[in-house]
């Protein structure tokens, strides 16, 4: 498999290297733009090119305009594809000079030292709209530190998507993962669609997979932080992978980008993947009929508990070396302020971190006009009981981040799913890498 651009070195050295090895040298350099000779200051964002294209319409040409206006300041949007930013953010920590606001996908923990802390940002959004809820301080928080090394204004759900006409016919639904297994392995059989869920060296793979462990009583550690990959619960774990892979899937998945479970969906290729509503959304809105075929569930049950993770994190930096750090923070505090509409805009995909700014949320995803049925959403009213984070049950450190970024899970439930290693020995592969990483993060007092 692929390994995705390591960032586990950030200093200014390294991130040069990082950058330079990575093909990417030409990105240390920054968006060319034109600023406006009225506005008194400039704010530069960088964020992903959102699945809800509605979204980027609504926050690029209304929302931050107005800001800008109430601020005088030019606010320039730059979307890049999802899998770039990793990347991007590298290249800026080695050229010392780039975007004022970076939105990552998953907890950014390892550029703790090259960021400006949120701690007051927190304070200020609590003072107003109460806590931020766990899974936002966990994703965002570092312990050892005492610091939040980003702040996370929204979560992305991360249910089942199932194809109602197909499980109907066999009379199941994807309530817990045996039920995935044993149902996907009668439809393929039935009519040779696959489940689509990724084993590759993608974002969602890793959420996926993660899902899995975490439900299976797993987890890459305990909730003080000790490295816990190598337990008989992580075991079971892959080997039910590696069956839920040989009864269910194709080898198509071993290829995955972040976007191939949505397009293997609304293409009417699987019955079943995880995913968030945006393949949904999809279909609603390019009027496609295969939507009112797919229904949502809740994160699927396992031997131990029912647990999923989000989707994506939104996770903002503000860099040491940020032109505009104030209005940073000011432009975070004031789009809190706003989230209804972030989340209106978003079509229910942006859930808040601050849960009090929708208070309604409960009402809106239970009667929407495009879904079908309009209580298709419903199930998402309870998320916070069954989606987690990454490094449940302990904190998304930066040993964590590092261990993300490298596929090091996704590489071992794939090397056992395909047969390339035992279920022992990609545990073991995987359990001596992490050790290193963590070895790494506690010299560096990270950890």
């Amino acid at each position: 498999m692929p390994r995705k651009l390591q960032l586990s070195g950030i200093t200014r050295r390294d991130a040069i290297k990082t950058a330079t090895s990575a093909g990417i040298a030409a990105a240390v350099s920054p968006f060319v733009h034109v600023n406006s000779a009225r506005a008194a200051k400039t704010l530069r964002i960088l964020q992903w090119s959102h699945f809800v294209p509605g979204y980027d319409k609504w926050f690029n040409n209304t929302y931050t305009k107005e800001w800008g206006k109430k601020n005088d300041t030019e606010v320039i949007i730059d979307n890049i594809n999802l899998s770039l930013i990793e990347s991007r953010a590298a290249a800026e920590v080695a050229a010392q000079k780039g975007h004022d606001l970076v939105m990552f996908l998953a907890p950014p923990a390892v550029f703790e030292d090259q960021v400006v802390p949120m701690n007051d940002v927190y304070a200020e959004c609590e003072k107003k709209h109460g806590k931020p809820i766990d899974l936002a301080i966990k994703s965002t928080y570092n312990p050892k530190t005492k610091r939040f090394f980003a702040f996370s204004d929204s979560f992305v759900p991360d249910p089942v998507n199932y194809r109602t006409d197909l499980w109907g016919e066999i009379g199941m639904k994807p309530d817990t993962w045996e039920d995935i297994r044993v149902g996907g392995k009668k439809i393929k059989d039935k009519t040779g669609i696959p489940v689509g869920i990724g084993l590759s060296a993608e974002l969602d793979t890793a959420m996926a997979m993660r899902a899995i462990m975490y439900s299976f009583g797993a987890g890459e550690q305990d909730a003080e932080g000790n490295l816990t990959i190598n337990s008989p619960q992580t075991l079971e774990a892959l080997k039910f992978v590696k069956a839920l892979f040989q009864e269910t899937m194709t080898p198509e998945v071993l290829a995955w980008d972040p976007s191939s479970n949505n397009r293997q969906m609304i293409a009417g290729r699987s019955s079943l993947v995880l995913n968030a509503i945006s393949v949904t959304r999809t279909g609603e809105n390019n009027k496609m009929n295969i939507h009112e075929k797919i229904a949502i569930a809740k994160a699927a049950k396992g031997p131990v508990r029912r647990m999923g993770l989000e989707h994506v994190m939104d996770c903002y930096v503000i860099w040491k070396f940020s032109d505009n750090i104030d209005g940073a923070k000011k432009f975070l505090v004031d789009y809190i302020d706003g989230f209804k509409e972030a989340f209106l805009a978003s079509e229910f995909y942006n859930f808040p971190c601050f849960w009090g700014t929708v208070p309604d949320l409960k009402q809106l995803v239970s009667n929407d006009p495009k879904a079908v049925p309009p209580d298709k959403y419903a199930v998402l009213s309870d998320v916070l009981d069954w989606a987690t984070n990454v490094g449940y049950p302990g904190y998304s450190t930066a040993a964590i981040a590092d261990t993300f970024q490298t596929w090091i899970v996704n590489t071992m439930f794939a090397q056992t799913a395909t047969g390339a290693e035992t279920p022992e020995d990609a545990l073991k592969q995987a359990d001596t890498k992490m050790k290193a990483i963590w070895a790494k993060w506690k010299d560096r007092g990270m950890i």
